[in-house]
């Protein structure tokens, strides 16, 4: 049974002001992953990568739920947050980790419905203190924004070659 039937991946925006530009283009990589998911169950979306790797679609949703929570609660508003999921020795998401794919969909998608509302009553312009960011300089919202950005779109290829290995799909 699939744990994720249908997404509807919508479009990014092509004009409008930067906020929306950015925001839309995080919405429809956000999705995009999710896409990458449609219609595979449990062991599918727990399947490894290629060796040494031990890289899954689960992993990906539990790793960019972390991210969502990590830049837009814990850095932007200084959030002390408990992680979602159980941790290695050396503080990472551990693929081991027995919580049920149906459930760490959830968790994502709470992430970023939380992320939505928080950025939504935040300036581009917002900085954080140095303390917070992780790199020893203050950051604004934008440059959280465009990271973010960045991290879903570079494990939305992650997504495709996994998706691949698990049943030849193929997309952008």
């Amino acid at each position: 049974m699939a744990v994720i039937d249908k997404v509807e991946r919508p479009e990014f925006s092509l004009t409008g002001d930067e906020a929306e530009i950015l925001w839309s283009m995080l919405d429809y990589h956000r999705s995009t992953l999710l896409w990458k998911c449609e219609g595979l169950n449990e062991d599918q979306l727990r399947c490894l990568s290629v060796p040494p790797s031990k890289l899954s679609l689960l992993d990906l949703l539990r790793h960019l739920a972390a991210m969502e929570r990590h830049w837009i609660q814990r850095v932007l508003l200084g959030r002390n947050l408990e992680p979602l999921y159980s941790l290695t020795p050396d503080g990472e998401i551990d693929p081991l980790d027995p919580t049920p794919a149906a459930e760490v969909v959830q968790r994502f998608l709470i992430a970023c419905d939380e992320s939505r509302s928080i950025i939504s009553v935040h300036p581009l312009d917002e900085v954080v203190p140095s303390a917070r960011t992780g790199y020893g300089h203050p950051a604004s919202l934008r440059f959280i924004a465009v990271h973010m950005i960045e991290e879903y779109a570079r494990h939305c290829g992650h997504a495709d070659l996994l998706r691949e290995t698990i049943d030849g799909v193929v997309g952008d």
